[in-house]
C-alpha cells in the first residue's frame, strides 16, 4: 500500500508539484483510513452485534458496543500518522504529532478497557449472586469494579508517560509510599476487609444459617458483608460483629452439615411405673407431634434409675433449627398431657440440650 501511495503522489506531481502532491496524498490517505474505520465500524455494529444479539447476552452487545468508537477512532489516528509521515515537510516534527497520535489512543483505549472491566465484573458479579444469598457479593462488585479502573487507569499513565520518554520510576515509588500510608492508616478496616473475603470464599455459614457465637448467643445470619455480620437473636435483637473477630472466632453452625436438628427432652417418672408402656406411651406422642421428622425416626431411651424414679432421654428431629423451640414446646405439652392422661407421675420433664 505504501509503494501505492508513493506512486499516486508522483502521478499527481505531475500536475502540481510535490510540495502540494504529498498533501494531496495525505488527505487520500487520511480517506482511505477514515472509510476503512466506517466499514469496521459497520461490520461490528450491524453484523457482530446482530450476531451477539441472539444469544441474548446483554453483556456481549455492550462489550461490542463499547469497542465500536476506539477501534474506528483508532483506524482513523493509523490513517492520521500515515498521512504525516508522508509528508516529508513535517519530518522535523513527526516525532512530536506521532506521540501525540498514540497517547490519544492510549487514552481511547484506556478508557474502553476501563468500561469493559465493569461490564465484565457486573456480569460475573450477577451469576455469582444468583448463586448466594449473602449481601456480599453485591458489595465486592463496585469494589472490584473500582479496584480495575485504578489498575487500568494508573497502566494507562505509566504507558503515557512512556511514550514521552518520562521516568515513571517517581511514579512508581509515590504509589507504594501513598499504598503504604494508606494501608497503614486504614489497617483495621483492611483487615475486616479481608476477613469478610475470607467468610466468603470459605463459606463456614450462609446467609440464614443458625450459628451459635463463641459467647454462647444463638441467632440467625441476616447479612454478611465486607466489614461486618449482622446476626439476629432469639430475643428479635441484632447483633452486630467485625468480620475480623467472626474470623477468628469458633461457630457452631446448626445449618451444616445438615438443616435437620436434634431435640432432646429428659423426662423423670416415678419409679411405680411400667416402663415397657411408658416408652410406647412417649413414642406415640413422638411418632404423631406435627413438626417431628419421620426420617431419622424419634426414639425414647430409658437411661437411669434414680433414687425418686427413672429417667428417660426422647430424642427427635426438626427440619431446621429455627423450629426447635416450637416443636421442643409443643412436645413438653403434649407429653405431659399424655403421662397425666395414662397416670404416670412425672416428676421432671425438662429440654436436654440446645446442641445437635
Amino acid at each position: 500500500m505504501e509503494n501505492y501511495f508513493t506512486d499516486l503522489g508522483q502521478s499527481i506531481g505531475i500536475y502540481t508539484g510535490d510540495a502540494i502532491s504529498s498533501y494531496v496524498v495525505a488527505v487520500v490517505i487520511l480517506a482511505v483510513f477514515f472509510v476503512l474505520g466506517k466499514i469496521v465500524s459497520f461490520i461490528l455494529s450491524e453484523i457482530v452485534f446482530k450476531m451477539a444479539a441472539r444469544s441474548g447476552d446483554e453483556s456481549e452487545d455492550r462489550i461490542i458496543e463499547i469497542l465500536n468508537a476506539p477501534i474506528f477512532y483508532s483506524v482513523v489516528l493509523l490513517g492520521a500518522y500515515q498521512s504525516l509521515v508522508f509528508i516529508e515537510v513535517l519530518d522535523g516534527y513527526a516525532i512530536y504529532f506521532s506521540n501525540t497520535l498514540k497517547s490519544l489512543a492510549v487514552i481511547i483505549w484506556t478508557i474502553a478497557l476501563a468500561k469493559i472491566a465493569k461490564v465484565i465484573i457486573n456480569k460475573l458479579g450477577f451469576h455469582v449472586a444468583r448463586r448466594s444469598k449473602s449481601n456480599l457479593d453485591r458489595e465486592l462488585v463496585p469494589l472490584f469494579k473500582n479496584v480495575s479502573s485504578v489498575v487500568i487507569w494508573f497502566i494507562g499513565i505509566a504507558v503515557f508517560l512512556r511514550i514521552w520518554n518520562l521516568n515513571i520510576t517517581p511514579l512508581l515509588a509515590s504509589a507504594g509510599i501513598a499504598g503504604f500510608a494508606i494501608a497503614f492508616s486504614a489497617q483495621d478496616t483492611i483487615s475486616h476487609l479481608f476477613s469478610g473475603l475470607s467468610i466468603y470464599f470459605d463459606k463456614p455459614f450462609r446467609v440464614g444459617d443458625r450459628i451459635q457465637l463463641d459467647s454462647g448467643e444463638v441467632g440467625d445470619v441476616l447479612e454478611i458483608g465486607l466489614r461486618s455480620t449482622r446476626i439476629k437473636t432469639l430475643d428479635e435483637t441484632v447483633v452486630i460483629i467485625p468480620n475480623k473477630i467472626v474470623a477468628s472466632s469458633r461457630i457452631v453452625n446448626y445449618n451444616k452439615p445438615k438443616s435437620k436438628t436434634k431435640v432432646k427432652i429428659a423426662l423423670v417418672l416415678k419409679r411405680e411405673v411400667d416402663i415397657n408402656k411408658a416408652k410406647k406411651a412417649i413414642l406415640d406422642v413422638l411418632e404423631t407431634t406435627g413438626g417431628v421428622e419421620k426420617e431419622p425416626s424419634p426414639s425414647v431411651y430409658f437411661t437411669d434409675v434414680t433414687d425418686s424414679g427413672f429417667k428417660f432421654l426422647l430424642v427427635a428431629w426438626v427440619a431446621n433449627p429455627k423450629k426447635q423451640f416450637e416443636v421442643k414446646t409443643l412436645l413438653i405439652d403434649k407429653i405431659y398431657t399424655r403421662m397425666s392422661k395414662d397416670k404416670f407421675a412425672v416428676l421432671s420433664l425438662t429440654e436436654e440440650t440446645l446442641k445437635k
